[in-house]
């Protein structure tokens, strides 16, 4: 297992020097990142992109080792026009990705929305700052459009039929992200990867030993899950790892640090351990402390580098390598 920050661009550079200055060797990069670099005649998913950015990582002493944030499949998951288009723009970045040896993207199936809050000062006690999800706050006569949870199924399978084999081609490893929040709808726009079952039966659509899962430990724990126990479940499949945590449930939660919330990080620990997890985990939403902006909340730097230090502390306890 190795430890990993985030990074969005230029404007998020602030966590790469104290990353450096801790000795982090892995970067987790955002295809705004990309974008940040490229000239504007250059897409995110092409290798020159792609090349100045891994450049820009390199000079503090990282490497890239997974890309995520990908914005530009929309249309594959509503299934409109340009689904196809959009299907082989992200092989393009994967066959980029492999030729430059970045191995891992993670990427969602929620359109329209993505990660879903609607309080972005929600005040913990102490006074930090995290986000929240309250179902009530939703307009319940809003409408973002219509799409089904067969809709949304039958464009996944499509998307990794096409997808999948490139993947294994290419030796690039895919790992989908959870519906976050874990809720059936919002606004009109179905959700369809709201339990671990469900995101057990999305990669069974296509099996491959490149075809996996984010564990992102927020989302489950979300969901209700016993995070340990589905790390266990999940095994090898688990490409990618976000530490976070929250309390509350599906309709109604907040996000804490990662050691007050409602999961047991040291089991969480212990069972990345027992599958012999070799990816990387990074730190994720974590609450905003004092004097900081919450320009991009959960993604301050104090409660990243709360959240290093923390899972190094799990890792030297577990004696995990």
């Amino acid at each position: 297992m190795e430890i990993a920050v985030n990074y969005f661009g230029s404007h998020h550079s602030d966590l790469l020097h104290y990353a450096q200055e801790l000795g982090i060797r892995h970067c987790v990069c955002t295809v705004a990142a990309v974008s940040d670099v490229a000239p504007s005649y250059l897409n995110p998913w092409d290798e020159v992109p792609l090349r100045l950015l891994q450049e820009e990582i390199a000079a503090f002493g990282m490497d890239i080792s997974v890309l995520e944030g990908i914005k530009f499949i929309d249309s594959a998951k509503l299934g409109t026009e340009g689904k196809d288009k959009a299907i082989e723009d992200f092989c393009c970045l994967i066959r980029n990705m492999s030729r430059l040896g970045i191995k891992t993207v993670c990427y969602n199936w929620m359109p329209v929305f993505g990660w879903f809050r609607t309080r972005k000062r929600n005040i913990l006690e102490g006074g930090s700052i995290s986000t929240a999800f309250y179902a009530k706050d939703l307009d319940s006569a809003a409408n973002a459009g219509n799409i089904s949870a067969d809709e949304l199924w039958s464009n996944l399978e499509y998307f990794m039929r096409k997808v999948v084999p490139v993947a294994e081609e290419s030796g690039v490893n895919l790992a989908l992200h959870p519906d976050d929040p874990p809720v059936d709808n919002i606004c009109g726009i179905s959700r369809i990867l709201i339990t671990p079952d469900d995101m057990m039966r999305a990669i069974d659509l296509v099996p491959s030993p490149n075809n996996g899962i984010a564990m992102c430990q927020g989302t489950f724990r979300t969901m209700g899950a016993d995070v340990p126990a589905e790390i266990r479940r999940f095994g090898e499949r688990i490409h990618f790892a976000h530490m976070r945590d929250i309390k509350g449930t599906p309709k109604a939660f907040f996000e804490t640090f990662p050691d007050n919330g409602s999961t047991d990080m040291t089991e969480a620990m212990k069972a990345y351990k027992e599958i012999g997890f070799k990816g990387v985990i990074r730190p994720d939403h974590t609450p905003t402390m004092y004097g900081e902006r919450n320009d991009v909340p959960g993604y301050a730097v104090l409660g990243n580098l709360f959240t290093i230090g923390y899972l190094r502390g799990l890792m030297e306890a577990l004696d995990i390598d």
